[in-house]
């Protein structure tokens, strides 16, 4: 990484982000330095949620004269996005920055294909506010290479309220309790669980059953470890059992459904429940439903004592164009900034990625979800999510993407996929 790149020397800008009136930190370039350039980003924000998150760093950049060339690569967990990128970086003609998830900005990293954020990060003292498991992919070789935009975390139930209502259903506290909620509301002809097949999908879900069924600390030696005993083990097949009773409550028309179209069906009444990533919230609020009131949200029963994450990093492509460095560090000097984090989140359905804000202009989830990510930032229970490329470099993610999906759409026993999840990961790692 060419971490003596991009030492200009940062001047007072006093910017406003338009509609969130942010005031943010006088460590960004003037902004005459890099008026009237424009930036290339590649993201696979396409929701309507996603995109109008997005559009608070458009904003920010546009009050600095900074034009924004968006590359959107259509594509839950950015699997599409990393080909598309890929392709870009072997072609010698890479965006100025891209959206990526943790194993992707190490890889990128390792390939000296980075800028370095350094200077940024001493500004904005990213070394005592963001958390330690999200430093180990934001920083390379004790440098800063990515700017994170938010804590996402995976182990969330979105419910319908009115439907809870309707068939006299309590949060369920249990996996049993939940399991009988989901039979209740089959039983009274309703979906119950919205559902989208996707290997990205299937292997979210399954990551929630794996922490619900082994706890934390199994969690960590299975899908972090990659401890071989633990991928085939009786309680991963155990974990599997449970994935397979889960599916009994999904619908016939669930293949290939993008994750939005599954959030759909929950906030049309249409289904009662939906395992997904907090970015689904975001959906919700641009419905203009309310937490508590229209929807409900709680951690996947089993799993209330541990936090599954995701972090969005916009790394930034190395280059020799001045213009394009400043742009650059002016672009994440906003995203790390506190009131961008405010913002940000409480469009995107995350909670900020720095520990050290207030969390009342947040909605109801999101107060809870951040007093929990805090905790298991202390707790040592905030671990990296698999399905979002944080537990495994992308070949094991793959790997395991396979196996999932495989055991999703077929009969196999769960003992045997115990056994050939534990395979795939070996042949991913050797």
């Amino acid at each position: 990484m060419h971490a003596n790149r991009n030492k200009t020397v940062m001047n007072c800008l006093g910017l406003a982000l338009l509609p969130f009136a942010l005031a943010l930190p006088t460590s960004v370039l003037a902004a005459d330095t890099a008026a009237n350039g424009e930036v290339e980003v590649l993201n696979w924000w396409t929701s309507g949620s996603e995109a109008k998150a997005l559009g608070a760093l458009k904003d920010g950049l546009s009050d600095q004269g900074i034009g924004w060339k968006n590359m959107t690569v259509a594509g839950g967990a950015g699997t599409n996005a990393m080909a598309v990128l890929r392709s870009r970086i072997t072609s010698g003609n890479p965006p100025t920055a891209a959206q990526v998830l943790g194993y992707d900005a190490q890889d990128w990293a390792e390939r000296d294909a980075l800028s370095s954020l350094d200077e940024v990060a001493e500004a904005g003292k990213w070394d005592e506010v963001f958390p330690q498991p999200l430093q180990e992919f934001a920083k390379y070789d004790g440098h800063w290479i990515g700017a994170p935009f938010e804590i996402h975390s995976t182990n969330w139930v979105w419910a319908n309220k009115s439907l809870m209502d309707e068939l006299d259903i309590e949060q369920p506290r249990t996996w049993e309790d939940f399991i009988a909620s989901l039979k209740k509301a089959k039983d009274a002809g309703y979906t119950g669980l919205a559902y989208g097949g996707q290997p990205w999908q299937d292997t979210t879900v399954f990551e929630n059953v794996v922490l619900a069924t082994g706890g934390a600390d199994f969690y960590r030696k299975a899908m972090i470890d990659l401890d071989p005993e633990a991928l085939n083990s009786t309680t991963m097949a155990q974990a599997f059992d449970h994935l397979r009773e889960l599916l009994k409550y999904k619908d016939d028309n669930s293949p290939g459904r993008d994750w939005n179209l599954a959030t759909a069906m929950v906030i049309n009444g249409k289904a009662l429940y939906q395992i997904m990533g907090d970015w689904a919230k975001g959906e919700f609020l641009n419905a203009n439903l309310e937490p508590g009131k229209d929807f409900m949200c709680f951690r996947t029963p089993g799993t209330q004592d541990a936090v599954t994450f995701n972090s969005d990093l916009m790394i930034m492509f190395d280059t020799d164009d001045a213009q394009q460095q400043q742009m650059q560090q002016a672009m994440a000097t906003i995203i790390g900034s506190p009131e961008f984090q405010i913002a940000f989140s409480q469009i995107k359905g995350s909670v900020p990625a720095r520990m050290d804000l207030s969390a009342d202009k947040l909605d109801a989830c999101a107060q809870r979800g951040y007093e929990q990510v805090k905790a298991a930032a202390e707790n040592h229970t905030l671990m990296g999510s698999m399905a979002h490329g944080y537990a495994a470099p992308a070949s094991v993610k793959n790997a395991v993407f396979d196996i999932i999906s495989s055991f999703v759409n077929s009969d196999m026993p769960s003992d045997v996929a115990a056994e050939q999840l534990a395979m795939a990961v070996q042949g991913a790692t050797s």
